[in-house]
């Protein structure tokens, strides 16, 4: 069972999250992370223009050539941060490393398909299709839960 309560007043300068439980579970840990990603945010651009993206957007990141990549549903921008200070902003969310060079949202991963060489194929919401390398495999098997 579950049980919320709000406290609402001017007074208040800020949000402010308390739970207690007796232990923290995969829905609590969720959870958590849905609130942290809806609070928080990248600054990314593109040639012309500079946004603020809210991480629950992005389906996944890409590290080509030293630059950082940002995949939302039909955009691409650009992150001035390295592939591991995004992953360790990203840590307590829904993302987790598939290679050396990418990190997956698993909030919009539709299947996973096991390649001949203990490689994994990620099919996301999107269309597109990552390898997940044999490295990152367990921990990512861990974080779907399979």
């Amino acid at each position: 069972m579950v049980k919320i309560n709000i406290h609402q007043s001017d007074t208040f300068e800020e949000i402010e999250i308390n739970i207690k439980c007796y232990s923290i579970d995969k829905k609590l840990n969720d959870l958590i992370s849905l609130i942290n990603n809806h609070y928080s945010s990248l600054v990314l651009k593109d040639q012309d223009y500079t946004y603020s993206i809210n991480p629950n957007q992005i389906f996944y990141i890409e590290s080509i050539d030293d630059k950082t990549f940002v995949y939302l549903e039909n955009q691409v921008l650009e992150n001035s941060l390295r592939l591991y200070e995004v992953e360790e902003t990203l840590k307590e969310g829904s993302f987790i490393r598939i290679s050396k060079s990418c990190i997956l949202n698993i909030d919009y991963l539709r299947s996973v398909k096991a390649l001949l060489n203990g490689k994994y194929e990620a099919h996301l919401f999107n269309g597109e299709k990552l390898i997940i390398s044999r490295h990152y495999v367990s921990s990512f098997k861990k974080k779907f839960g399979m």
